[in-house]
């Protein structure tokens, strides 16, 4: 057995897990978990990356021994470091609006179709591409020597060594994902200087030993190597889906819900970005082809200004409310920023001639039916765009635990959901690091390994889809 420690950085939390990996074994523990609370400065909303850091830190003297550490977080957002090497200031949250019309002015000179036949990517206001366009003519752009993504920062201040992390560098929309290199031609138009980029590391890189100053805060003994892992959280999540075969589908579930396909390439037709998926890198060359829909950030908020409610009891109380009596768009921008979640989502029901849902099990029954038909929509939609047919879903992460919601997924699609594992970046995380150090074989191993050790539930079609279809319908009325 060897131990690995897993940081997993989520948007509102984060976590050191410990795997302990055998020839015939997979466990996972939680050494220490903390908040991850974003600050509203003058500036804008900030990440408070040395809170997390911290966590780190102390989730790392909680794990006690380990062979090696892997990190993976959110995509897309960075921090900036000088000629020395020290932070500029805290990273830029990617809710903060300082990218609002920024795309037109990038469109202005890479039109959007160009840019999707170059990066693949998915339109999102908050994309890094976009973030550096709006950071242009800031001070602290300007005295930049460096550019780190979130886990390739706190890689850094582990081991004083620096690397950019391929699957977490495809969502910056400066890759291409047809040869897994930089798009130097979209950034050379758009003044993006590649040069603060550290080399591109892939899974399974060594990235360096925790230095001797992290070994004395930690208690650990050395050398402790840190080792490169899918970095962006869902190309770990997607690593450790336990499915057998290629047909399947996933939805990694949390603050986000990402639905689509893994492919051997990139999809980079005009239906396919008229559609708004992406073509993200994943372990071993591959693509993951997803939409991003708003997920069950759509339900934290809500809880969040009830005043955190029993999340068990709301969820049977939803239960009760009749199915599919009120819906909205869970990928519309227009739910993007925090606040007011119950009232917004009142008001797209009210504008959209619906029965206006009031009550809070009225609310949450309505954002995990409106959940389930964009994972439905995104499901059907993958499969069309890339010739590629599925026969079952699985559910990862944390809505793997919602069981209503998993239960409306598999009669929106019509198809079998395979639920779990919950923790599936972590243990993504996990399985790359016991792979890089010679304790599991290729990805079709690593899942097997998956769905020997951890708990699955399945969920089969009831009804008819052609509820879901008319509720559907109703949306695209609009």
């Amino acid at each position: 057995m060897k131990s690995y420690a897993a940081v997993d950085l989520g948007a509102s939390s984060g976590r050191v897990m410990v795997g302990r990996v055998g020839p015939d074994s997979l466990d996972l523990t939680e050494a220490h978990r903390f908040p991850n609370r974003p600050v509203r400065t003058p500036e804008g909303l900030r990440w408070d990356i040395l809170a997390l850091y911290a966590g780190v830190l102390d989730g790392l003297r909680a794990a006690g021994h380990v062979d090696s550490v892997g990190i993976d977080s959110w995509a897309v957002d960075y921090g900036l470091l000088d000629a020395d090497g020290a932070l500029l200031g805290n990273p830029a949250h990617y809710r903060d609006p300082r990218t609002q019309g920024v795309a037109e002015q990038v469109w202005a000179t890479v039109p959007a179709a160009e840019l999707y036949a170059a990066t693949g990517l998915q339109y999102a206001p908050f994309n890094t591409l976009y973030q550096l366009v709006a950071a242009r003519s800031t001070a602290q752009l300007a005295h930049a020597k460096r550019l780190l993504l979130i886990p390739d920062l706190l890689a850094y201040w582990l081991t004083g060594e620096a690397g950019t992390e391929l699957t977490n560098a495809s969502t910056t929309q400066l890759i291409d994902p047809r040869t897994g290199d930089w798009s130097y031609d979209v950034a050379a138009r758009l003044g993006i200087d590649l040069e603060l980029f550290a080399p591109l590391r892939r899974p399974g890189d060594p990235a360096g030993l925790l230095r001797q100053s992290v070994l004395e805060e930690t208690g650990l003994t050395g050398p402790v190597p840190v080792t490169t892992v899918g970095s962006h959280d869902t190309a770990s999540a997607v690593a450790a889906v336990p499915a057998a075969g290629e047909r399947f589908a996933y939805i990694c579930t949390g603050t986000w819900s990402l639905a689509g396909l893994e492919l051997t390439a990139p999809v980079l037709t005009e239906a396919s970005r008229a559609a708004n998926f992406t073509n993200e890198l994943g372990l071993d060359g591959t693509v993951r082809y997803l939409r991003n829909i708003m997920g069950l950030w759509l339900l934290q908020e809500c809880v969040r200004e009830w005043g955190h409610p029993d999340l068990g009891e709301l969820l049977s109380a939803a239960a009760e409310v009749p199915a599919l009596r009120s819906v909205v768009d869970a990928g519309d921008a227009a739910f993007l920023a925090p606040g007011r979640m119950p009232s917004r989502i009142a008001d797209a029901c009210r504008e959209s001639g619906q029965p206006v849902p009031g009550s809070r099990a009225e609310i949450t029954r309505c954002i995990l039916d409106s959940l389930a038909l964009a994972h439905r929509r995104a499901v059907f939609e993958a499969q069309e765009l890339a010739g590629h047919p599925v026969d079952v879903v699985h559910i990862v992460g944390g809505g793997a635990r919602n069981a209503l919601l998993c239960r409306l997924t598999a009669d929106a699609c019509g198809l079998p959901v395979v639920a779990g594992p919950a923790e599936a970046a972590a243990l993504g995380n996990v399985l790359v690091q016991a792979r890089a150090h010679g304790q599991v074989g290729d990805r079709a191993e690593m899942r097997e390994l998956l769905s020997r050790t951890q708990p699955l539930t399945r969920y089969e079609p009831q009804g008819t889809t052609a509820t879901w279809q008319a509720a559907e319908d109703r949306l695209t009325a609009r």
